[in-house]
């Protein structure tokens, strides 16, 4: 088949496709494999990006695409709620196993991760017969409505979609010990200004930040938001949709404080768990998972048995392929590296990470954030063949999101790429 050029296609694009959808690549994908992507006109690139966070095993594991293959050839969909199927029950059943804490769970499955935080936050106000929700601010939970609200980031996703949802909180995010304080003293304030305690039905956050900058809860803050839900009755609510199958170091990011007895009420998880194809769930503690009642949740697509059958093939290849481990080498390797460089790029402010979950932030001498040069670096890379992705508030960081199955060899080149980018901005 020939393919148009980047060129032409790019003005394909820019007709028949709203401004609204930012796209970061002028380039369009043609084939990919593990950890390399080609594009139409034969152009090598390392990604970097995993089609945010998505990609874990890999574009086209082979045990994936075999799974995927088998479950075509049987059926591509009949609505579980129409008329179900067992892999959809064996699915719930395995995430109710490898999800932290030992206690009952169920489990129901979604399309996307907003959709999957959206469910998250319904079944919580069924649960309790609470409205009020509590997030952090920089926190990024998705692009639907409700979902948008609960992110805690004006530019781009709120702008000139309000008003947003009510009775949706923003505090602080607790990175280290000075800002665990401020975010206990904006509960405080929340509880004595905006709403009671009583009226709060979820506290929900991620383990590590996504696009607010890759930022990892201060292990106290963990502690104390599980302390603050049992005291007021609020449910602990997790979102991995970014931090899930492995990307921490752990299966799921939760699992660095399970061995304190801590664990969520609810537990949101997309991207990675399908390897690419449209999957996400709610897992939580069955009482709390049985509040809605029949009919109240679900989605057309919802559970698809083709994701459902790259899930079954994205759990076993994690376990098989120990890729948490792996994960979390790879992201020691790379922080190694972006550290040795601290001396010969001043900019290069913080060197943060848990597992493979790594990020580089920028900031200029006198502490501003350094958006420019973070980006220059990014195109840099990008005209070596090596893809990036920024995020943070002010858009300084460089987030690295490479397949946890990547080879050794193209690893090591992308970090040589990367070192290039970085000295030579």
């Amino acid at each position: 088949m020939k393919h148009s050029s980047n060129e032409a296609l790019l003005a394909r694009k820019a007709a028949a496709t709203p401004r609204g959808v930012g796209v970061m690549g002028n380039f369009f994908a043609d084939r990919a494999q593990n950890a390399e992507l080609w594009d139409v006109e034969g152009r090598r690139y390392i990604d970097f990006a995993g089609g945010i966070a998505v990609l874990n095993t890999g574009h086209r594991h082979p045990k994936v695409l075999a799974a995927v293959q088998a479950q075509l050839e049987r059926f591509t969909h009949t609505c579980y709620q129409i008329v179900p199927y067992e892999s959809y029950i064996a699915l719930a059943e395995k995430l109710n196993e490898i999800t932290p804490g030992s206690h009952a769970k169920k489990t129901a499955f979604f399309s996307t991760g907003a959709e999957a935080v959206e469910n998250a936050i319904k079944i919580a106000r069924a649960a309790t017969g609470r409205s009020g929700v509590i997030a952090f601010g920089g926190a990024f939970h998705g692009r639907s409505l409700y979902a948008v609200a609960l992110t805690g980031k004006v530019a781009p996703y709120k702008n000139a979609f309000g008003p947003m949802p009510a009775e949706v909180y923003h505090v602080p995010f607790p990175s280290d010990a000075e800002s665990l304080a401020e975010a206990r003293k904006g509960v405080e304030r929340l509880f004595k200004y905006d709403i009671e305690p009583s009226r709060v039905a979820a506290f929900i956050f991620e383990p590590v930040q996504g696009e607010g900058g890759f930022n990892i809860i201060h292990p106290e803050a963990v502690r104390w938001i599980r302390e603050l839900c049992n005291q007021h009755g609020i449910l602990m609510v997790a979102d991995e949709v970014q931090t899930g199958f492995g990307r921490t170091g752990k299966l799921f990011a939760m699992g660095h404080y399970e061995s304190q007895g801590i664990t969520p009420d609810l537990m949101t998880s997309a991207k990675s768990m399908a390897a690419g194809l449209n999957l996400s769930a709610v897992t939580g503690r069955a009482e709390v998972m049985d509040a809605p009642a029949p009919g109240g949740l679900g989605g057309t697509y919802a559970g698809n048995p083709l994701a459902v059958a790259a899930a079954h093939a994205v759990i076993d290849v994690m376990r098989d392929e120990k890729l948490p481990e792996r994960g979390q080498q790879l992201g020691d390797q790379l922080q190694t590296r972006l550290r040795s460089l601290q001396a010969r790029v001043p900019q290069l402010a913080d060197v943060r990470g848990q597992g493979a979950m790594v990020a580089a932030e920028f900031r200029h001498a006198d502490g501003r954030p350094d958006a420019d040069f973070t980006k220059a670096v990014q195109a840099r890379a990008l005209a070596q063949g090596l893809i990036l992705l920024t995020c943070g508030m002010d858009g300084n960081v460089l987030r690295f999101l490479f397949p946890l199955t990547i080879e050794q060899p193209v690893f090591g080149e992308a970090l040589v790429m990367l070192e290039t980018a970085l000295t030579a901005t």
